[in-house]
């Protein structure tokens, strides 16, 4: 009976713990991402529900910092800039790349000779010094093996995870109030004060289309 008593105080104690990225994004949720996306697409085999969360709750505060309000918004975000990065979880690798995003100046992490370091991934990680850097809080050797990002579907979402948290101010942006424009900023500012605005159009779509289905206001400052 002890033991019993016990046990139960344990579990209302882990259920009344900081919700995990996958209260907030359900299989069933994602998983009808997922259906949509036609079965010529490499990321329909790569970005999957498993793998999006072993990612996503490896990092701590993912998902967990702040008011359920604020939790629900950023996975809104995370989602919506990976709908659009990646043409609603279609494509693993930067279409059609315009160079190997090899900058010499970034000596740490010298680019590998016949590598290339194009968009990949949900969040299309790009250049050298993103790929060694990444790699680098990861314990792996993404300079030698760039495409890693590009056919293991945990480590393309840790490296999108590690972008949000760690190389950006995306999980900042969103936790203390600054909006989710500040996250297309962090992203691609090269899109905001008017640089492309059908694409900063299509992320906030998908933002306010996630807001909706999780019950949540989008905020102020959603465009950039």
């Amino acid at each position: 009976m002890v033991m019993l008593v016990v046990a139960l105080l344990l579990d209302l104690g882990s259920a009344q713990g900081p919700p995990q990225p996958r209260t907030i994004v359900t299989p069933s949720f994602y998983n009808r991402l997922l259906a949509a996306v036609p079965g010529t697409c490499s990321g329909k085999r790569l970005y999957t529900y498993n793998a999006f969360i072993l990612a996503a709750e490896s990092f701590a505060g993912f998902g967990t910092t702040g008011t359920i309000l604020t939790r629900k918004r950023e996975m809104a975000a995370f989602l919506a800039n990976v709908m659009h990065e990646t043409g609603s979880l279609c494509y693993t690798r930067e279409i059609r790349p315009q160079s190997r995003y090899c900058s010499p100046s970034a000596k740490q992490y010298p680019c590998v000779p016949g590598e290339s370091y194009y968009g990949r991934g949900p969040l299309q990680l790009t250049w050298n010094y993103n790929y060694g850097a990444a790699g680098r809080y990861l314990s792996l050797n993404l300079l030698r093996n760039p495409d890693l990002v590009a056919q293991n579907g945990i480590v393309s979402f840790k490296t999108a995870v590690w972008f949000w948290m760690v190389n950006s101010r995306c999980h900042s942006g969103i936790t203390t109030g600054s909006g989710f424009g500040s996250t297309i900023r962090a992203i691609n500012g090269g899109e905001c004060g008017g640089g492309r605005p059908n694409a900063v159009k299509s992320r906030v779509e998908f933002f306010l289309r996630f807001c909706r289905e999780f019950g949540v206001t989008p905020g102020p400052n959603i465009y950039c």
